[in-house]
């Protein structure tokens, strides 16, 4: 039995540090005799308990966060889930997540896993997140990563953190900014599939053809007119769902490839990433 007094400001002092509750901390400081760094280790080790008893349960909840560098070159989105709407309105949740978005464009990771074994605050991101766990009582985790870069580069969050966008332009021109948070507005509202037409990956243009085709038939078209009418569907999906043969929302007069160049001659999109919370 330990014989060490804890006192309530080492118990704070290891609360301030770990985030942990007063309770979970006292107790830690007993189990280890005062020792800080066993009684952290003892705290986390709590944490991936709790961690691994909640493997099983869903986490479609939390946040998505798009940041961009300073320079505009590169950005990153990047979504944090837990598992209820509660922790995920919670400013200390939002903060941790944006610490991890801040990470991401520091360190600039490819991958989730490259971003969870990065470092953040003298621990590894991964042991964070166990900890985030054990103290929330939620299982917390990070679940979608993406990365443009480009001449310049807009992040765009949609719907109190539901939702991140990130689209790169040809050119940081004169009204670029401005027109490309418009684009990622758009890239929010109708979910292109592709920029462009050359874009699109041969399966879904296969898919859509396919689709076409038993539409045309079932409505009794005879079979030499299959082919010319399942083209033009084919070219009505590429202005419903490619970026810059889309309307432009704001004037339906233009498609955005129109709206950019009138913005600037020649600027166009470059890549674009669209992250939806637990889609």
């Amino acid at each position: 039995m330990s014989t060490v007094q804890i006192s309530a400001s080492d118990v704070n002092k290891l609360r301030q540090q770990t985030g942990a509750g007063m309770m979970d901390c006292k107790k830690a400081l007993t189990e280890a005799n005062g020792d800080f760094e066993a009684a952290i280790d003892y705290l986390r080790k709590k944490g991936a308990k709790v961690a691994a008893s909640r493997q099983d349960r869903e986490s479609n909840e939390g946040v998505v966060i798009a940041k961009t560098t300073a320079d505009g070159k590169r950005g990153i989105v990047v979504e944090v889930n837990c598992e209820t709407d509660f922790v995920a309105k919670n400013a200390d949740f939002i903060a941790f997540a944006n610490s991890i978005a801040d990470l991401a464009i520091e360190q600039n990771p490819t991958s989730v896993d490259e971003l969870t074994a990065l470092e953040l605050n003298g621990s590894k991101l991964s042991d964070l997140i166990l900890d985030q766990t054990g103290k929330i009582g939620e299982k917390i985790g990070v679940s979608k990563f993406e990365a443009v870069s480009g001449e310049k580069v807009i992040a765009y969050i949609h719907g109190n953190y539901r939702l991140g966008v990130l689209v790169a332009l040809s050119a940081d021109a004169a009204g670029a900014e401005e027109a490309g948070k418009d684009v990622a507005m758009q890239i929010a509202a109708m979910n292109p599939v592709a920029i462009d037409k050359g874009d699109v990956d041969a399966r879904t243009i296969e898919r859509e053809l396919e689709i076409a085709k038993e539409q045309i038939r079932a409505e009794g078209k005879p079979e030499e007119m299959v082919e010319k009418i399942a083209q033009g569907k084919l070219n009505k999906f590429y202005k419903e769902s490619t970026l810059l043969n889309q309307e432009f929302v704001k004037d339906s007069s233009k498609s955005i490839a129109q709206f950019l160049d009138s913005v600037s001659k020649g600027l166009t999109v470059t890549a674009f990433k669209r992250v939806q919370l637990g889609a």
